[in-house]
């Protein structure tokens, strides 16, 4: 169970816990809401507590118990204080609900539904479920090449960090780091097949790929030969049949680059699939510098109907 509070354009989430009118007594006393607010923190076991607070250590018992058998605050660890055993306590969940008729069916948080539903199975009841592999900086593969790519990889980091509940150890690694085991993850892929090898390795499976040195869309068949145009490819994984790849790259690193700004800036559009077919989900962003600095600091989706309306036109027999 998730609370969720959408501010402007925001939306923020919390894991929540169901619990009774009954139950709830247990949080009316200010002392427990301070002890709440501590657990919240960080664990912390009665003595402690009762230090941090400057009370009685007995009050700070009788409350625990409470809470505890509420279901609100449990013991997650046990240490040994002064020949004693301490326990650690901390929060169940970090919100509580009371419900007093049951949930009903809404379409107000679609939107949301549908942007986190891309994401899913990389990210998953606010959890990241996926290896993030980016090209390595040194020189490797038949071709020497080195990655320039691995700083745009924080941005996109930072973004997948808005849809996660808790921050994960990041489960990132260069290319070069790659081993068989690794396989069986979700993965999302940063970077081109010259220097990320991974993706060399699924490149063949997408529906948008690299192609003689062009990106190439088997769904429009349109080719995109400029340096600033890269994709973003959601795909089942060629390793594991229950897995999933997430490729973000492009032909050079200002594609790469385009495609993480196309996340930061145009995620809708990407959630909504190919404008040829919105149950694949593989996209053709170009990057564009608006401010002439030679930084690509914006993006343009391509894959246009127009442009199979432009060809009907031009190519149409005419009597």
């Amino acid at each position: 169970m998730f609370i969720i509070d959408k501010q402007k354009n925001e939306v923020y989430s919390l894991p929540a816990k169901e619990i009774s009118a009954e139950h709830a007594n247990s949080l009316s006393s200010e002392l427990a809401q301070k002890i709440l607010h501590l657990l919240a923190k960080e664990p912390m076991y009665p003595i402690d507590i009762a230090k941090s607070l400057k009370v009685h250590e007995q009050k700070i018992y009788y409350h625990i118990r409470n809470l505890e058998k509420a279901g609100i605050i449990k013991i997650v660890k046990k240490e040994t204080k002064q020949g004693a055993t301490a326990n650690f306590y901390a929060l169940t969940e970090p919100a509580f609900v009371i419900k007093f008729k049951n949930f009903e069916s809404t379409s107000k948080i679609a939107q949301i539904r549908n942007e986190s539903e891309f994401l899913e199975p990389f990210i998953k009841d606010g959890q990241l479920d996926a290896l993030i592999i980016v090209g390595s900086p040194d020189p490797h593969g038949p071709d020497k090449a080195r990655s320039r790519d691995g700083y745009y990889g924080m941005d996109l980091a930072l973004f997948l960090g808005t849809f996660l509940n808790y921050v994960p150890k990041f489960n990132v690694k260069l290319d070069t780091e790659v081993r068989e085991e690794d396989f069986n993850h979700n993965l999302i892929l940063i970077g081109g097949p010259l220097v990320n090898k991974v993706v060399e390795k699924v490149n063949s499976k997408l529906q948008i790929r690299f192609e003689n040195g062009n990106i190439k869309s088997a769904i429009s068949n349109e080719t995109y030969p400029q340096d600033e145009c890269g994709l973003i490819v959601k795909a089942k994984s060629p390793f594991n049949k229950d897995k999933y790849v997430l490729v973000v790259a492009g032909k050079r690193f200002s594609g790469t680059r385009a495609a993480i700004i196309a996340f930061l800036k145009g995620f809708k559009k990407i959630t909504n699939g190919n404008v040829h077919n919105p149950s694949i989900k593989a996209k053709v962003v170009e990057g564009i510098d608006l401010d002439s600095d030679w930084i690509i600091d914006d993006i343009e989706f391509r894959e246009y109907y127009f442009l199979l309306f432009f060809k009907f036109l031009l190519f149409r027999p005419t009597h």
